[in-house]
């Protein structure tokens, strides 16, 4: 299988259709998931690279996610507590909460924000260098490409969406627990309700998620910045199909992992 299917394309302005096009992306997709797997375990690893990688997509994405969890959390709770307060059940305030956050608020926050900040990154650096000929100065020095750039960018997303997603569960019962303090709910009663309700899986199944949708946003970026063409406009074009792509993949997978995951438990 060759690695360059990725990012070879035909300047002939052939009409493709939605069927024509969703299958070449598909294929696309799967053979540089295939060439990152056989890199990772065939070749050398460019641990500075993801080192960088790794400072860019988690630490540096940490404030921002923390900060849409903790007022995701707010305004859940701000709903939830004056429900429960009116209803006498505000001891699961905390447990509802952290129910929704570990399960589904917490890995879709992380994925949706660090596609917005990182997978456009992704696809305008490796757009760009496409466009400029970088990708074919690498590949004339015997330098693969996806061992460059694709490997340590899929491994830095598969080591920090966890963690992201640690930090956004964090933030958002964090952000929960003051709103409900303000309904008269006690820290003590707060932190009960979620040991009653919260399960250690639903925390795990949260992490689980992160990790599917961190190969999606790796993916599906670097896919899309190595086939850009048409000079700034296509580098342009290219990130925002990133960016799409990877929030409708996101939605979509989450789905099938809730199912998976959650829907008998």
């Amino acid at each position: 299988m060759r690695e360059e299917l990725v990012w070879l394309d035909e300047e002939s302005p052939r009409a493709r259709n939605a069927v024509q096009a969703s299958l070449e992306f598909v294929g696309a997709l799967g053979v540089l998931l295939f060439a990152s797997i056989r890199g990772l375990f065939s070749g050398r690893l460019e641990w500075r690279e993801t080192l960088h990688q790794m400072a860019f997509i988690g630490a540096a994405s940490a404030p921002i996610v923390a900060l849409t969890s903790a007022f995701t959390g707010a305004v859940v709770t701000l709903y939830s507590a004056s429900l429960f307060v009116e209803v006498g059940g505000g001891n699961f305030v905390g447990g509802a909460l952290a129910v929704a956050m570990f399960r589904e608020l917490a890995p879709i926050l992380t994925g949706i924000m660090v596609t917005a900040r990182c997978g456009s990154a992704i696809a305008a650096q490796l757009g760009t260098m496409k466009i400029t000929e970088q990708i074919d100065a690498l590949r004339a020095l015997a330098v693969s490409p996806i061992q460059y750039l694709v490997i340590p960018r899929v491994l830095a997303s598969l080591v920090m969406f966890p963690m992201l997603g640690m930090i956004a569960n964090f933030a958002g019962i964090v952000g929960g627990w003051v709103v409900a303090d303000a309904f008269g709910i006690g820290l003590s009663s707060f932190l009960q309700s979620i040991r009653l309700l919260a399960e250690p899986f639903d925390l795990i199944g949260g992490l689980i998620k992160t990790l599917v949708f961190a190969l999606i946003v790796s993916l599906v970026s670097a896919q899309q910045g190595l086939a850009a063409r048409g000079g700034a406009v296509g580098v342009g074009r290219a990130t925002t199909r990133a960016v799409v792509l990877s929030m409708v993949l996101i939605f979509a997978a989450n789905y099938f992992l809730a199912d998976l995951l959650f829907a008998k438990r």
